[in-house]
């Protein structure tokens, strides 16, 4: 082979610095391709294997990028070492292949039939004889530069490939001219695919590579019980074509030879989805045969980005006939929880469209102690972690390397980015907060400069579902944010066997005191609302709310239980799932009943219901409208008439507006 380069457009490449980095290399591979020509093919393999297992040593990326790979298709059946002994070989296997592929694409047709064991080779002929054309599923399996030489073996036959271009022009160049020395015609990708499916339709031979990462515009399929973005090309051209589908391997077959394997004819699926899933059915049987020859450094099992989520994907999922979903390799997602209980009650909402995002999914919400009885009872949540209160960055980094693919963070602060990074957590998702943009690689627009109506805050939690991929409408069947029908009340009876009501009443707030309406006036509620009807009343609040509690619970006598202060999250939850309604301030107690299905009546003043109203129906939101409000301030700098405003012949109303609905319980 003579050494020939094609002329160097000079003033061109003075101009465009890139251009003549991406010559530079082209004279080095040519070169190196000269040298490996000159060498006997036994000697290039070796030496392949020698720079393959060097490669192993110093490409630290690549080498944890085959680890990982291996691991997620081996790791149930192979241990640590296991994989890391098979790292290292398809490094090897990979030198040898690759600087052999260079030599191979120079000799003749009887060098290579030398090289070469074909097996299965009448499938193909006999798929050929029907003149409907196949389409030959090809991967980056062993020496995958000899696909374009084995056109020997059909002598007469059309065959054509469809190739992504190389992003050294040159070197894509060389390539298509060597590749065509066996009379293979190359198509486009970038050109459309009108010229194969006519080629197909003339009873033509097309390859397809169907093995790499196809990016949002693949379906997502199992290989290895992972979902992968899987090129829907190869069936959606015999689909439309009627070809048969035809896949062929080459394996390493000792020192510088190989096996080149055709498997049985695949008729046409029904749609070029559910076919696409069954290729890589067959890809994972080929891979299996010999795992070190397949292309492991390549990032198959890419997580997308920003849409990781796949409720929206355009092409959607695909599974094999009869495959069990539930078999599926989890995708693990960390959702770091707001600080605070209402905050986090609602996010659920974004928790659940973000659990319905892929199947595969498997959600772990990492939350402050006071927050893990809560997320408990959220079903969406696969797994709870504590955060260690004690930790100076908690959770501990090492408890979570290797553990996810994802972080989504809902809190806003430095602190909580850094946890995900400190954690190794290669994707960490949130919104744009104080000197914790580098922390983070996905991150929503900004919001702040956009003129839109007042939204809900459990909108602002479902636009960072949005963002990664969620499905905000569909995901539980119901608008966003919407949550589970109210459920009936359960009557509550005396010991003489009366039915009455258990109301709860919540008169604090711990963001501070403009948010409380007075609490001589819950107890004058509570006392008229007694007298009217037989009813319990229930205190509940947290320590910092005992002295308001012994007030009302004074003023009421034995008309109350007083368990404020006394509860735990978990027993508070239960507490409100045994009341028929709950009267309150806007605080998290609000939204805690508002997510168990019960009645509300909550009363607002320095805050907006707008925002932060409680989810769901049947509840009564009790609001004026003065001049200064909403303030969002945790004291009063006046009066308090916000709050001074509500009456409490209206909020009796309220509660009997709800109550009415319970039967005869309660009389007017």
């Amino acid at each position: 082979m003579k050494l020939k380069f094609p002329n160097l457009p000079w003033r061109r490449a003075r101009k465009s610095g890139a251009e003549l980095a991406s010559y530079s290399i082209y004279l080095f591979y040519r070169v190196v391709v000269w040298i490996v020509c000159r060498l006997p093919l036994e000697l290039d393999f070796e030496l392949g294997r020698l720079l393959g297992s060097l490669g192993y040593v110093v490409a630290w990326r690549y080498r944890r990028l085959a680890t990982a790979n291996l691991t997620i298709a081996f790791g149930e059946e192979k241990s640590a070492q296991e994989i890391r002994e098979l790292a290292r070989e398809h490094f090897a296997t990979l030198g040898a292949n690759l600087l052999c592929s260079f030599k191979v694409a120079s000799m003749t047709p009887p060098q290579i039939d030398a090289l070469l064991t074909v097996e299965g080779e009448p499938i193909m002929q006999a798929a050929l004889a029907q003149g409907r054309g196949v389409v030959m599923v090809i991967s980056h399996l062993g020496n995958w530069e000899l696909f374009a030489q084995l056109t020997h073996y059909l002598p007469g036959q059309k065959t054509a490939t469809v190739y992504q271009p190389l992003g050294n022009k040159f070197i894509d160049e060389h390539l298509k001219k060597m590749r065509a020395r066996g009379g293979v015609v190359p198509f486009d990708r970038r050109d459309g695919f009108n010229a194969p499916m006519k080629f197909l339709r003339g009873g033509g031979l097309v390859g397809v590579l169907v093995d790499q990462h196809a990016g949002d515009g693949g379906v997502w399929a199992p290989l290895f019980g992972r979902l992968a973005s899987t090129s829907p090309l190869a069936a959606t051209l015999a689909v439309r074509t009627g070809a048969l589908l035809v896949p062929v391997a080459i394996y390493s077959h000792g020192r510088a030879r190989w096996r080149v394997v055709c498997g049985p004819a695949l008729e046409s699926g029904v749609d070029a989805e559910s076919f696409t899933a069954a290729i890589n059915v067959e890809l994972e049987k080929q891979i299996r045969v010999s795992p070190r020859d397949w292309f492991w450094v390549h990032n198959r099992w890419k997580t997308p980005s920003p849409k990781f989520l796949l409720a929206t994907y355009k092409r959607g999922l695909a599974f094999p006939p009869g495959y069990d979903e539930a078999k599926l390799q989890p995708f693990r997602i960390l959702v770091r929880s707001a600080n605070w209980l209402g905050d986090a009650v609602l996010s659920v909402p974004a928790v659940r469209a973000i659990k319905a995002g892929r199947p595969d999914a498997r959600v772990t919400i990492l939350t402050p102690a006071k927050l893990a009885d809560f997320w408990k009872q959220v079903a969406e949540v696969d797994e709870v972690i504590v955060l260690k209160p004690t930790s100076v960055f908690s959770p501990v980094p090492e408890r979570f390397v290797g553990r996810f693919e994802v972080a989504i963070l809902f809190p806003n602060s430095l602190r909580v980015a850094l946890e995900a990074w400190l954690a190794g957590i290669p994707r960490r998702v949130g919104f744009r907060g104080k000197w914790r943009s580098a922390l983070l690689n996905q991150i929503p627009r900004d919001r702040k400069n956009v003129v839109e109506p007042p939204r809900h805050q459990v909108q602002h939690w479902l636009e960072l579902a949005k963002f990664v991929g969620a499905d905000v409408e569909a995901a539980s069947g119901r608008s966003p944010g919407a949550e589970p029908t109210i459920r009936a009340p359960l009557p509550n009876t005396t010991a003489g066997g009366s039915c009455q009501l258990k109301i709860a009443l919540c008169p604090g707030a711990e963001y501070g005191p403009a948010k409380r309406w007075l609490p001589e006036r819950f107890a004058e509620t509570a006392k008229i609302v007694a007298e009217k009807t037989a009813c319990e009343w229930v205190l509940v609040g947290t320590d910092k709310d005992l002295l308001l509690g012994e007030e009302i619970a004074a003023k009421l006598g034995g008309q109350c239980t007083n368990l404020i202060g006394k509860t735990t999250l978990a027993e508070l939850i239960e507490t409100l799932r045994g009341c028929d309604l709950l009267l309150t301030n806007d605080t998290g107690t609000m939204h805690l009943a508002a997510f168990l299905g019960v009645p509300v009546v909550a009363i607002f003043g320095s805050t907006e219901p707008l925002l932060t109203g409680p989810l769901g129906t049947n509840h009564r939101v009790l609001r004026h409208h003065v001049e200064c409000s909403p303030c969002f301030l945790r004291q009063c700098p006046i009066d308090f008439r916000c709050m001074k405003s509500v009456e409490v012949d209206e909020v009796v109303a309220a509660i009997s507006q709800i109550t009415k609905s319970f039967g005869d319980r309660f009389a007017n």
